[in-house]
């Protein structure tokens, strides 16, 4: 039998990691981006251009557009959306369910160089793509140096 050595210091530190990960939700930062679930949460890529804008990309697989939400208010964009289940196939038809189906709301903080006025949005192949365009203040200039 082997000998263990009792380590006080190591069961405090699991106890720790627990609690930190039961309030990590609770208590999110305030400049996160605010992610109300619903029954599903679509995943989301963000990213800028070399065309000075940020885009947006959701994965919102069979869903129809009309199904399809958006909006800005006080510099928030949200998506919203109901994934639905196929009406021609009764619950009892089915022998697995792993897709998850329900409405579902996302909301993203933009940031105040965002120009929400030039704000378009395309839909194809079950991607959601948003384009928010920079502010022409906010795009960088190139000053030139005078010489003396």
């Amino acid at each position: 039998m082997a000998i263990v050595r009792f380590d006080p210091f190591r069961e405090m530190a699991s106890v720790q990691e627990r609690v930190n990960r039961m309030f990590a939700d609770a208590y999110a930062r305030p400049d996160d981006d605010v992610m109300t679930r619903g029954a599903w949460v679509p995943p989301v890529d963000i990213y800028q251009t070399d065309q000075h804008e940020l885009v947006l990309k959701a994965e919102l697989p069979d869903i129809s557009r009309e199904d399809i939400g958006l909006k800005v208010e006080n510099n928030t964009l949200t998506v919203t959306g109901q994934k639905k289940m196929d009406s021609n196939v009764k619950e009892h038809q089915y022998h697995r369910i792993e897709r998850t189906f329900g409405s579902f709301s996302r909301s993203f903080t933009l940031p105040p160089t965002v120009d929400t006025n030039a704000i378009a949005a395309d839909y194809k192949d079950g991607v959601l793509t948003v384009r928010l365009p920079l502010r022409e203040e906010a795009k960088p200039k190139q000053i030139q140096v005078q010489v003396h």
